[in-house]
Order: C-alpha cells, then structure tokens, then sequence
C-alpha cells in the first residue's frame, strides 16, 4: 500500500456548546504512525470520529483513502478501537473468538454467516496477538489488557489498512499499556499498517509513533518527533525540558 491514507483541509467541528475543533489541515501517508496527543477537551476524540463519520464536520473536509469521510463506504480498509472498553458486555455470553468473528460478520451481507475460513481468520489474528489461549473464555472472565486485546484482534481480522485507536490504554495499568504500544508498534512495522493512536500519554508515545498531531482545539503541531523536539515554538509552548521528554530524542 502506497500513498495519501488521511487528509484534512481546515476541518471544523462544532456542537451547541461551541467549537471543539477550528481549521485543521493535515495529510498522513501510506505507514505512518501518528500519535495524536492534547489535553483533555483538546478535540482528539472528537477528530478521529469525524475521520470516521461518526461526528458531523462543521467545515472544512476530510478524506480516506480519498473518499469524502461524510460518505465514506470502505469499512473493510479500517480497524476501530473506541475509548470504552463499556463496549464490551461484562455480562454478555459471548466467548473471545465469538467477539472478534464480530468483525467479520459487520462487513458481510445478510444472511450473515461465519464460515470455516472465517473461523481460520479468527484464530490466526488471535494467535498473532497472542491470545489464541483464551479464545473459548467468556468477555467477563478476562482482565482489562485481555478485553482490549480482544477488542483490537476484532479490529485488526479484516486486515485493514488504517487502524485508528482512540485512548487504547486508558484503562491499563503501566506495564500492560508498554506491551501495548510495543504490539501497535510492531503492527505498524511488519505489515505497513498506518496507524491513528489517541492518547493522553505524551511522554511516552515518542518512543514508538513516527510523528505527532498535537491538538488544542487548533492544530499546534503536526510533524516528526525530530522536528517537535528543535522546534523552537514547542520550546517556547511547553518549555525545553517538557519538550525533550515528550520528544524521547534527547
């Protein structure tokens, strides 16, 4: 895969209460890994659901592999992970391997059926993400790593393109959230996946993300982490010291 995979120009998105996001143009290339940090309230959920249709643009545009994200048809380039992990029903009787055929079945055509070649496909991304051993445990038996484990292999069994991740670690404790960024990193490598990463880690995520969006309602920074780290606005922005750690290049 080779070429533009997002672009936006002066995109805006506004509720009742006022603007989240104002003028935001940025363009992410085939294999990037875009790590999108900012305080809360900056607006970084809100932008990748507005990537994904699921929050209205005010003005401006936005585009996925080249089609307009208002209308946007191609499902089976993406993998999702949203911020909750509520998504997942504690109580629900649905074992590891049933959760992610779910996203198989979300891209088929009624009469929606999982197939032995599906079932193949299920264990194979259970198995690279290393819970292939859990695969006939129910949702509500695992910890919080094994949940957001299961809710990326569902992402990531179509194979897709662009995987966008919104506060993937949030709810995750400190060694488990390192084996994370190391997975999504190796993801990002070995098969050219480009990646979306929300997150509230800023001094972390430089150690694996190729580049940075740093949002604050407007688009403060978009850039290598070589280029955050010299920037003398960011210096000015955040201070020397502050800058260095978030950029892991000093």
């Amino acid at each position: 895969m080779s070429g533009e995979v997002v672009r936006t120009e002066q995109l805006g998105c506004c509720y009742r209460e006022g603007c989240v996001l104002e003028d935001i143009s940025f363009t992410v290339n085939a294999g990037d890994y875009v790590g999108i940090v900012g305080p809360n309230g900056s607006g970084k959920s809100t932008l990748v659901q507005a990537l994904l249709g699921l929050v209205a643009i005010s003005s401006g545009s936005a585009r996925l592999f080249g089609s307009r994200c208002d209308g946007f048809n191609q499902w089976g380039r993406v993998g999702y992970l949203p911020q909750s992990l509520h998504l997942l029903n504690p109580i629900f009787p649905a074992t590891v391997a049933e959760t992610v055929g779910l996203g198989l079945l979300s891209l088929k055509r009624f009469p929606r059926r999982i197939t032995r070649q599906d079932r193949e496909k299920v264990d194979a991304t259970l198995d690279t993400l290393g819970i292939y051993d859990i695969r006939a445990k129910l949702i509500g038996e695992l910890s919080g790593g094994q949940q957001q484990r299961v809710l990326l292999a569902r992402a990531m069994v179509n194979d897709p393109e662009l995987l966008i991740l919104d506060e993937p670690t949030a709810a995750l404790d400190p060694e488990t959230r390192e084996r994370f960024y190391r997975m999504i990193a190796e993801i990002n490598r070995s098969r050219g996946v480009t990646v979306l990463l929300v997150t509230h880690d800023t001094g972390v995520i430089g150690q694996h993300a190729t580049r940075m969006l740093y949002l604050d309602k407007r688009m403060l920074f978009f850039g290598s982490f070589d280029d955050f780290c010299h920037s003398p606005e960011m210096s000015a922005l955040f201070g020397e010291h502050s800058q260095h750690l978030m950029c892991h290049r000093h």
